[in-house]
């Protein structure tokens, strides 16, 4: 039996691969990105099921969470991770239950709720926190240092690149709706 580590995984970048022809070198490149994000989380959702029994967005919320003592609302935790209340309102519930969070009434107004990591969740984070930057560290590993700061450099003027993409988008709609 092959395992991942010794056969080819196909994936949408590798099919692609096949057939450079057919593909401009951007969307390959998009491709290799996507792979790549695609393999890393998987990889830390597995290890944080494995090892802590918890989920990628349990960890993501506690991360939020751990930055602050003071705590968030779940609007602010929401914006932060890019989901509905919905979802976070979920996920709270739970780690309410395990008592890795408290969640009481703000002063101002009763109706939002201000979330906080309770002294048990800190230390679960932060137990969790430490062997993901090993996890991570793990999975860059086979990368030289100086690799993985030109990569680290190249991927900051690709972030640039989309956000000027993305505001010329934006300001080429706004035109068309002038």
């Amino acid at each position: 039996m092959e395992t991942p580590s010794s056969s080819l995984i196909l994936d949408r970048e590798t099919k692609a691969s096949e057939r450079p022809g057919d593909h401009k070198d951007e969307l390959r490149l998009w491709l290799r990105l996507l792979t790549c994000s695609t393999l890393i989380e998987t990889e830390i959702r597995n290890r944080l099921r494995e090892e802590f029994k918890t989920t990628l967005p349990r960890f993501d919320l506690m991360a939020q969470l751990d930055k602050t003592v003071v705590g968030m609302t779940v609007g602010e935790v929401s914006q932060r991770l890019m989901v509905s209340n919905g979802n976070v309102t979920a996920v709270v519930a739970g780690l309410i239950v395990d008592g890795l969070v408290d969640k009481r009434a703000a002063p101002q107004d009763r109706r939002v709720q201000i979330l906080t990591l309770t002294a048990q969740g800190r230390k679960v984070f932060r137990a969790m926190a430490e062997r993901h930057e090993e996890w991570i560290a793990e999975l860059f590993a086979g990368l030289e240092q100086a690799d993985r700061g030109q990569l680290f450099r190249l991927l900051g003027q690709t972030k640039t690149s989309l956000h000027r993409a993305i505001a010329g988008r934006a300001e080429e709609a706004a035109k068309g709706d002038a």
